[in-house]
């Protein structure tokens, strides 16, 4: 049966970051999660697995989208225990050529919470090897993953969406800006060594802001950025004393549930003198209790309250992203073709050896008189031969492309094809019953 693809996910359109949070994967989880879903739904062949801060996707290959789309949904639910009722409303699939259009517009930054942002092409690229390192990416999605790369690169360059992109960061900085009157005497707090919060904190270095404290679960990587920002580095297990120091808190940890809760912050609050707090919560799961917003002079955004902001400034984008759909479609055109012809392979792989066999049969059948040829005679025999099966085959797969411009109808020629040319009669059987070595046929 013919292999397609299948998506299954929720994203920031879709989901609240509560329920993205609760789906989420941290990156050391996904090769073992994508190991447990090869054991739990026998009907994904090949698989995927795409957890951002945006988004949370089954990339799959599948005969059976039904099954393969219900196998993925129940593996979701059961893997990060949560029922299903709870965000089945949530959930978005795509099955075939659509599903494999998602995947391209997902790498070129068109279904980003803010359009042309660059930081989803890296992500793609870590999901697309953390399949292959687990061992479920096969010759479809290796296919698959390769043409969205090269649908970002070809976006990138010929499009200038990515030309002035407000990201998730510059959200983060503008906002800040508006906060406080001067970012040159604020003091960043660092939490985690994530791409994006480090992005954020750099930004808000070229603003001006000279004090920086970086904390970080691997304290080495702390020491690195802090090193690189002109920063300090503070151990993990003691950053609560520095948080009253903090103008704006950076939050980028892996983390189960929130890290400060509203209760414990109140204290550091009164302790500024309510001087204001400006606290970014980039993880999902979030880092940092939504309760926070309601304490005096402390403003708490979450990656969805950026993308709000972020909203605001789309129009020249989208414009660009008009012309990157039109490279979408292209590339979308040319991957579909080499599905459909994928899927002819095994009619093509039967037709090419039956014509093969033939040929040998005949040669068998007038074996007695081709001995008595000489050698140069024979080898002009056997290129004769091989020159004829050449030509039919090529003529047989040249029809077969042609008409497989509709999968369906590629698909029934060449089962057409290979039952008029193949048969069921064994050739060795024929051979057996009817071959004296003579010459009959002449």
């Amino acid at each position: 049966m013919d292999q397609r693809l299948v998506i299954l996910g929720v994203n920031h359109r879709s989901a609240s970051v509560k329920m993205r949070e609760r789906l989420a994967y941290a990156e050391d989880e996904i090769a073992p999660a994508l190991a447990r879903l090869k054991l739990a739904a026998p009907s994904i062949s090949e698989a995927a697995l795409i957890s951002t801060c945006n988004r949370v996707e089954i990339v799959g290959v599948t005969s059976d989208c039904e099954a393969a789309a219900t196998a993925a949904l129940n593996f979701l639910s059961t893997d990060r225990r949560v029922g299903a009722e709870t965000f089945a409303a949530s959930v978005y699939r795509f099955d075939g050529s659509e599903a494999v259009r998602h995947l391209f517009r997902v790498g070129a930054s068109l279904d980003s919470m803010v359009v042309g942002e660059p930081q989803i092409f890296g992500q793609l690229k870590r999901a697309y090897a953390q399949a292959v390192a687990a061992g479920t990416a096969g010759l479809i999605l290796h296919r698959a993953f390769h043409r969205a790369f090269a649908v970002a690169k070809r976006v990138r360059k010929a499009t200038l969406i990515g030309r002035g992109a407000v990201s998730v960061g510059s959200v983060a900085v503008g906002l800040a800006a508006r906060i406080f009157d001067s970012l040159a005497d604020k003091t960043i707090m660092l939490m985690g060594a994530g791409q994006v919060a480090e992005l954020v904190a750099r930004q808000l270095k070229r603003r001006g802001v000279e004090a920086l404290l970086v904390t970080s679960r691997t304290f080495d990587r702390a020491v690195t950025i802090a090193r690189e920002l002109g920063g300090t580095a503070v151990p993990f297990d003691n950053y609560h004393p520095y948080l009253k120091l903090a103008d704006v808190v950076i939050g980028s940890l892996s983390v189960e549930r929130p890290i400060l809760t509203a209760e414990e912050f109140e204290p550091i609050i009164r302790e500024r003198h309510y001087r204001p707090m400006f606290l970014i919560d980039l993880g999902v799961p979030r880092n940092f209790d939504e309760r926070l917003n309601l304490l005096e002079n402390v403003y708490l955004y979450d990656i969805d309250d950026l993308g709000q902001v972020a909203d605001q400034s789309r129009s020249s984008r989208e414009r660009e992203a008009g012309k990157a759909e039109v490279i979408v479609e292209q590339e979308l055109a040319g991957f579909d073709r080499w599905l459909e012809e994928l899927g002819l392979v095994p009619a093509i792989k039967e037709i090419r050896l039956s014509i093969e066999q033939l040929r040998d049969y005949e040669l068998r059948r007038h074996r007695t008189w081709l001995a008595g040829l000489a050698p140069g005679e024979q080898v002009r025999v056997e290129l004769l031969t091989r020159g004829l099966v050449n030509k039919l085959l090529h003529r047989v797969l040249a029809g077969l492309r042609r008409n497989g411009d509709e999968a369906s109808n590629g698909l029934y020629t060449a089962e057409l094809a290979r039952r008029l040319l193949c048969g069921d009669t064994t050739l060795d059987d024929e051979i057996d019953d009817d071959d004296d070595g003579s010459d009959d046929s002449i």
